[in-house]
Parts: structure tokens; sequence; C-alpha cells
């Protein structure tokens, strides 16, 4: 079956509106966690470049108790060969102990100068969990992806009852119950027919990692041909197993407030159903994408890892940095592939959610009925690749064919690596560390985060520019 997302990024799905009361916490617990946590910003000005001069400096640090969380040093200078180290520390530049430190560097041999500098503004990124109540703005409000080329559209049964559930994610606020869903009869015989199907699907096409956890998805969790599992009692089994939670939607996130959900081991996921007349095509990520293709892996450490790791290198990254980093999500959590032996096996979401993706990824002939149900009748099968992250990040993708171009790493442990190493090239404002106790984002830098501003709109601007760009072609 087919996916008719809007370009460029996938089912990536969020949540609602934001209350006064609650914006005012939220604003003073974040000023609270500056306040726990402060850095300063010092320059270290020296005259010349020789042996030596940095460790004076250091030692300063060290023997005044001081912590360094981040040091680089540049030349700009024609006045002096002696290069400018930026130093940022742990505490405020009105501290006691920060202002002695800075006396005692300022009267070693060869140091120029030492200043306090201001904090460096970056986009706005969440600093602590319930930061993600902030991220609300979708790009289709919940219920804006029913149009008329959607199998409910005339169906207002369906609509009504999609935007009950839709309303209940709107509602949700970090700390609440995850709301449980009353799924009628014929939602759960949808779920039934797509079970069944897949399941015999991953049995010959899902990685190894995938139908090891899935059988503890059962056990656990509630997964069932006649029943339709629910967000909190997987969340509660993730959070044992990984840490991962999850949370409600109502539509398509921007791909910078997904990613930056993932920095906090959290994964939004829908909970409607896609229409009953047919259970084997959806426009749109449903519970069925979510919890068939996405979930189980979220279970598996190295998976979980490597998820997280794009997360952090997205916060406050630069635009062009948040899309090389969503197409990486696009050719690995979306439709990556594993090698096992001299096969691929799936274990992105796209493909082990789609049983015509897994035939057309995975076997070694895809019959002509595959190939022309994803539109690649000219194309035998894809072009896979082995996973190269700075050529997936750059790599153009269709949204409503197969994938003619798949990447495909030697394991899960591989993948988890090469991303690694990719989120270590990019250029980031800082180096952000995730505290699972206190569910704060720690930063290497004093930085200041600029005014939230809604991302949905650069974001439906770029799909604009792309849809045209394509009717032009």
């Amino acid at each position: 079956w087919g996916r008719l997302l809007p370009k460029p990024w996938s089912p990536w799905t969020a949540r609602t509106l934001w209350t006064s009361r609650s914006t005012a916490c939220a604003a003073q617990m974040r000023e609270d966690l500056k306040v726990l946590d402060p850095r300063a910003f010092i320059i270290v000005e020296v005259k010349r470049d020789e042996p030596g001069v940095l460790s004076s400096i250091l030692k300063s640090f060290s023997d005044a108790d001081v912590n360094i969380t981040h040091i680089e040093s540049r030349f700009k200078s024609f006045a002096r060969d002696g290069p400018s180290f930026h130093i940022d520390i742990q505490g405020c530049p009105s501290d006691i102990f920060v202002q002695q430190v800075m006396k005692d560097v300022k009267v070693l041999p060869g140091v120029h100068g030492v200043s306090v500098m201001p904090e460096r503004e970056v986009p706005w990124f969440p600093m602590n969990i319930r930061d993600l109540d902030l991220t609300c703005d979708t790009l289709d409000g919940g219920t804006a992806l029913i149009n008329e080329d959607h199998p409910g559209f005339t169906d207002m049964e369906y609509r009504k009852r999609r935007e009950a559930i839709v309303a209940a994610a709107k509602s949700f606020r970090h700390g609440d119950r995850l709301p449980r869903v009353q799924y009628l009869p014929s939602e759960t015989a949808t779920w039934q027919a797509v079970y069944e199907r897949l399941n015999a699907c991953h049995e010959k096409w899902a990685c190894k990692e995938y139908k090891e956890m899935m059988p503890q998805m059962e056990k656990y969790c509630g997964y069932a041909p006649n029943n339709i599992p629910q967000l909190e009692d997987i969340s509660e089994f993730l959070q044992q197993r990984t840490g991962f939670t999850l949370r409600p939607i109502s539509g398509l996130l921007s791909a910078r407030d997904f990613l930056n959900a993932l920095a906090f081991r959290v994964f939004y996921s829908t909970q409607y159903i896609r229409h009953h007349d047919n259970p084997f095509y959806t426009p749109e990520p449903d519970v069925c994408h979510e919890l068939l293709g996405h979930v189980p892996l979220f279970a598996n450490p190295a998976f979980a890892d490597f998820s997280q790791e794009i997360g952090l290198a997205s916060l406050a990254a630069s635009d062009d940095d948040v899309a090389r980093l969503a197409s990486v999500y696009w050719f690995t959590v979306e439709f990556g592939l594993l090698r096992e032996g001299n096969e691929a096996k799936a274990y992105g979401a796209g493909l082990l959610s789609s049983f015509g993706e897994m035939e057309w990824s995975c076997a070694a002939e895809p019959s002509q009925e595959c190939r022309e149900m994803g539109s690649m009748s000219s194309q035998l099968r894809p072009e896979i690749l082995p996973l190269d992250p700075v050529r997936a990040a750059k790599q153009e993708y269709p949204i409503t064919t197969y994938q003619p171009v798949l990447f495909c790493a030697d394991g899960l442990q591989d993948a988890k690596h090469k991303i690694s190493q990719f989120c270590d090239t990019l250029t980031r404002p800082f180096f952000p560390q995730y505290d699972p106790l206190t569910q704060n984002i720690r930063v290497t830098k004093a930085v200041r985060r600029a005014p939230r501003v809604s991302t949905v709109e650069l974001q439906k601007q770029k799909q604009q520019a792309y849809f045209e760009q394509s009717e032009g072609m």
C-alpha cells in the first residue's frame, strides 16, 4: 500500500495547544534549570603561541575547582601571534569563584586579557521533557489529512470518530495518563487484517531483532490479531526496556519538533486507525504503522540509542542540518535494511508496516504485481547501497512510490556506530547530554535560546516549493 506523505519528512506527528498557566509554569521551570546548572563563557587571549601557556591556564581552573565544560582555540589577531581560548565553565559570571579564577588567569605570564562574554543565542530547543508540550504546531491540525483522496472522506461516522481520538491527544500534557481508546469492532477487524497479513511477511523479511521482540510485545503489551494495544501499556514496557516512552499526537509534526523529542527518548504515536474499506492502504501514518512498524524495535537498546543520537544532534541544529538528519532518519528508522547472511532484512518502520514495501525491498525477485503496486514497473528491484549516512543525508527520495534506493547496514550496532560518527561531523552549537533522572538536557556551552517560533510554516513553505518544482519538471 502507498503512503502519500507531505514532502519532505515521513510520518512525524504532534500534539496540541498550550494553556497560559502551563506556559507560565514551563517558563519558570526553564529559568530554574539555568539557575541550577549555569554556564559562563570566558575568552582568554594569550600573547604568543608557545608550549605551556594552555597548561598554566588549565591549572588555574583546576586549582580553583572550576569545571570546564568546553574549550576551543582560535587565531584572530594580527597584533599577536597567540591564540584566544574560548572556555565554557560551570557557574555564573557573577559567582565569586568565577571572578577569582579570572583574576588568577589574568596575571599568568603570557596572558594578554580575560573577558566574560554574553551567552550565544541558538535556535529554540526543549531543555526539559515538559517543553515537549510546547511543540503543539502541526502541519495538518489533526484531521486536515482527511481530504478528497482519503478513503474516509465521505464517511461522516469515521471522521467524527477520528476527531474524538484526536481531541484526546490534543488535551494530553506531560505527566498525564496516556489516553486509552475503546476501539470499535470495525476498527479491530481492520487491525486484524493488517496484523495477520504483515505477520506472514515478517516471518520472511523482518530482521531478527524485530522477530525476537514481537513475542514480548504480545506477552506484555497486548499485541494480538483481535486486540489493538494501548499506548499506555506499550509505553510502560518500553520504559522498562530502554527508557523510551510514547506520547499521543494529533497530526504531522515538523522535522525539527519530531527529532527533538527523540533526544528525550520520546516517540510520538497516533491512536486512530485507517479506514475499514481498505485496510491495506493509508495515506498517512496510523496506529498500524506506529505499533507494527516503529514500536517493537524501540525495545532494542542499539536501535533506541541511535534513534536518540539523531534526536540529540537535532537540538538547536541549523535548518540544513535538521534536513540532513531527517534524510538519515528516513533511510534508517523509516526505510532501513540490515544484512543477515546474503539477504537484506527490514528494520525500517515504513517497510515493516507495508507488505508491498517489504517484498520490494527484501525479496530476491519482487513480483510484477508488487512492482506495479509501488509504481516501479520499469525497475526490477531497488538499488541497495551499504549504509553511508553522509550519502543518505543527500539522497533524494520519492514519497508516493516505493523507494528506488535503499541503504543496508551490517547490523544495528553497525548502524548505531555510523550514525554516531555522522552526527559528530555536524557543526553543532553545543554537545547536549540527556539526564534521564531529571529528564533535562545539559549543554556544554553558555547559550541562550531564541524565542520559540513555529517551525510548521517554514516546513510548509519548503513542501510547497518542492511540489512546485516537481510540477515544473
